[in-house]
């Protein structure tokens, strides 16, 4: 089974009849408040296959320049970000919450992804314009660019 989803991008759809069931430890990566509310939303259809998810917010850290933002003010919002997931899904699957620290948003999703030993790493892709994803590096085409473990692109829950 490994091999016909290795490194592919899955798109949870209940027309395919895709289960959950083979990756009982999601990953899931929240940026924002609306992010973690609408993951969340996205994700509740599909609990009763999964065990365990683990939410990871990403400081990103500059590398020697300056951070976008005060490093207090950012792991506040970082724990509300991840407290919306624990209060969301916690009463339906284990949930793990994690403030992690990278350079690089999505090596540091996949090395999480690796130490927490998650079987995939599931998210709501956030819309914007072309022009905004590559002004502001698009997170969700490297994400699903030749991952090491499946990537699972979850439905708008409202279509």
């Amino acid at each position: 089974m490994w091999q016909l989803i290795q490194k592919t991008l899955l798109v949870m759809n209940s027309e395919f009849g895709i289960s959950m069931a083979h990756f009982p430890h999601i990953l899931i990566p929240v940026a924002t408040e609306e992010d973690a509310q609408v993951t969340c939303a996205a994700l509740q259809p599909y609990l009763d296959d999964i065990e365990r998810v683990t939410a990871v917010h990403v400081i990103e850290k500059a590398g020697g320049a300056p951070d976008k933002a005060p490093l207090e003010k950012r792991r506040e919002d970082a724990a509300e970000f991840l407290a919306i997931v624990d209060s969301s899904l916690s009463s339906t699957v284990a949930v793990d919450t994690r403030t992690v620290f990278g350079t690089e948003i999505v090596p540091t999703f996949f090395s999480t992804a690796d130490e927490v030993g998650a079987d995939a790493i599931a998210f709501r892709a956030r819309g914007g314009s072309r022009i905004k994803r590559l002004l502001a590096g698009d997170i969700t085409t490297n994400l699903v660019t030749n991952p090491p473990i499946p990537v699972i692109s979850l439905p708008n829950p409202e279509h």
